[in-house]
């Protein structure tokens, strides 16, 4: 429901140093609009920025933790909704807690006050928090699960610094934004190795783990893991436990004292979230469930079908869907002059604090949030991670890519001639790509994350396998789009809400066969089942398609023109790392890119601009 920030030194009262901590919070200040706290005391200091979801008369953060004389004994401040707070509070409250209001970060501490170290485990949902034990002087950074919410930090010599985003500590005079070798080369993998980050020294709490700081150094700790086993139920009684448990995970993420909204697109995953949420909404008397999406002009009428990535364009069927389901939907319509904007170009590479190859996509996402907050919309229900949990990919089965020796949405990127050498990369300098060994280092990265995997007793090769890539996807795909998610919602202050993140489903999905979730070659069959009686049969039997990229020439021709602008300037921060031989190519090539495979062909056009923009405005020092 925030942002947040910290700074923990062993070695000096924090007291003084309030201002610094107060602007490491005020960088976060889109992920928080409501207001802000901080509490500074000793040799620690943590700052919180409020997005106000929940109990907005008592919810302030920092919460705090106090004995009954009111000595603090801890403090705590949260990122994210903790999705069974209410049940743990019944649980506190009959274990001799006091409460002053229904905020998840009060719940929190006092979980911690109750169950110490252990508590984690305990929630539910999506979050990030630092907890400070008074007593005890340690600090204790904790993320959910999957990653849905991102925290980043910096170890110095005496302590930590930590915060949402990358840009919180880049406030700290003691960071610097030092790129090296490392950081390059998880900048262009396109498969993310937790706990990473692409700045020198900065670090993500892993998902599912709790990190501790104490003056005689740090550890993490996981409290959670992706659990194998075999799968006993029949097919009759796997469709109807995904549906209660997604029926669950609905109605768990629409709690809060604000109206949530779904992002409807029309595909399968939107869709089943949107009708769940409607009868919820319905049942509990929240009125008429409002629902959204995304769609480009001219885009349905001109569209290209791609032959694995996009079958049909989002809008006949998200129309479908909204009107049988019975939601209050609204069409987001952006134009070519939106999705050309240089500023909303940069906004968006600000939002992520890294340069991105897909250009139009992060642009289109960031101005749909900016358009949900207009609308009055600060929570909101995505089905993000629905492809992950039910193997909705094309290369989670196409053998040319599920059996490859790398990541298969790497091996799927590299058949394209325009992103051989990995997505957004072809223009960069191919003697620093060889030494840098961008493809080797993901390579390297796949075979380290198989060696992870769990296994269960007597699966077949075929079973392994299936299991393998479930377990890549989850682990090493999902958190670039979890993180990309986050980073665009709350940048306009939206919370993302993932439903298809539940624990509970995803254990009980996890372990379901492949044959059980793809049956007669229908990719999600399982999930398509499990919601059968909602939906209608054109929307229920539709084809995956995957978020909307503009197809047509005249943004092609926007990427080009200032690419070419750029590539004709030999004195702009990003010309040294341009390959001379590939960048003449592309300023050669007739025509811009347009029709269903653009995106692929503007990818390293679309780095190359946003690589310039982020090392001149990041004042980005590369170290290679």
């Amino acid at each position: 429901m925030s942002g947040l920030a910290g700074w923990v030194d062993f070695e000096r009262d924090l007291v003084p140093e309030a201002p610094t901590v107060r602007t490491m919070a005020d960088t976060l200040s889109h992920r928080g609009p409501d207001g802000s706290g901080d509490w500074i005391e000793g040799h620690a200091a943590l700052a919180h920025r409020r997005l106000a979801l929940l109990d907005p008369e008592h919810g302030q953060q920092p919460a705090v933790g106090t004995a009954d004389g009111g000595r603090p004994l801890a403090v705590a401040v949260l990122d994210g909704a903790v999705t069974n707070a209410a049940e743990l509070r019944r649980e506190l409250v009959g274990r001799g807690h006091r409460f002053t209001g229904h905020g998840d970060a009060e719940v929190a501490v006092r979980a911690f006050l109750e169950w110490g170290a252990d508590f984690p485990a305990r929630l539910e949902g999506l979050f990030a928090l630092a907890v400070w034990d008074v007593r005890r002087q340690e600090l204790l950074l904790v993320r959910d699960r999957l990653g849905v919410k991102p925290l980043c930090y910096v170890l110095t010599g005496s302590g930590v610094l930590f915060g949402s985003e990358p840009k919180a500590l880049l406030a700290h005079p003691a960071v610097r934004p030092v790129v090296d070798a490392d950081g390059l080369r998880e900048l262009f993998a396109h498969s993310r190795k937790p706990g990473t980050g692409v700045f020198r020294g900065m670090r993500e709490v892993l998902p599912g783990h709790a990190m501790t700081v104490r003056r005689a150094g740090t550890g993490q700790r996981r409290y959670w893991s992706l659990p194998a086993r075999r799968h006993e139920d029949t097919a009759e009684a796997t469709v109807a436990t995904v549906r209660r448990l997604l029926a669950e995970a609905v109605a768990s993420h629409l709690r809060a004292d604000v109206p949530v909204g779904a992002m409807l697109s029309g595909g399968i995953d939107s869709s089943a979230l949107t009708a769940l949420a409607a009868r919820t909404v319905s049942e509990t008397g929240g009125g008429t469930l409002r629902s959204f999406s995304v769609n480009f002009a001219g885009y349905a009428e001109n569209f290209e079908p791609h032959p694995t990535m996009r079958a049909t364009p989002d809008a006949p069927y998200a129309a479908l869907a909204s009107k049988h389901i019975g939601s209050d939907h609204t069409e987001i319509l952006l134009d070519t002059a939106a999705l050309s904007d240089p500023r909303a170009h940069a906004a968006a590479l600000r939002s992520q604090d890294a340069p991105s190859p897909l250009g139009d996509m992060d642009v289109s996402l960031l101005l749909f949030f900016e358009a949900l907050r207009g609308a009055g919309v600060t929570a909101v229900l995505s089905g993000e991670t629905a492809d992950e949990v039910f193997n909705g990919y094309f290369w989670s089965y196409d053998p040319r890519h599920s059996n490859s020796t790398t990541f298969p949405w790497v091996s799927f990127e590299r058949g394209h001639d325009a992103a051989a050498g990995g997505l957004g990369c072809s223009l960069v300098d191919r003697n620093l790509r060889r030494e840098l060994a961008f493809m080797e280092y993901a390579d390297q990265h796949y075979r380290d994350a198989l060696a992870e995997v769990p296994q269960v007793a007597g699966e077949g090769p075929a079973e392994r396998r299936a299991r393998e890539i479930t377990y890549l996807a989850l682990t090493r795909w999902a958190p670039t789009h979890l993180d990309r998610a986050d980073r665009m919602s709350m940048a306009h202050g939206v919370q993302l809400r993932p439903p298809f993140c539940d624990r509970a489903l995803v254990e009980y999905v996890y372990n379901v066969p492949a044959e059980l979730k793809r049956v007669n070659g229908q990719e999600k069959s399982l999930l398509r089942a499990a919601v059968a009686d909602l939906l209608p049969k054109q929307v229920l039997e539709r084809p995956k398609s995957a978020y909307p990229t503009v197809q047509e020439a005249a943004y092609g021709e926007f990427v080009r023109r200032r690419f070419t602008e750029l590539a004709k300037d030999g004195t702009t921060a990003v010309a040294p790392l341009l390959d001379t031989k590939a960048t003449s190519a592309a300023l050669d090539t007739a025509g811009a890119p347009s029709g269903a495979f653009a995106w692929v062909e503007r990818a390293s056009m679309e780095m190359v601009l946003q690589l310039d923009t982020w090392l001149t405005e990041y004042g980005v020092e590369l170290r290679l």
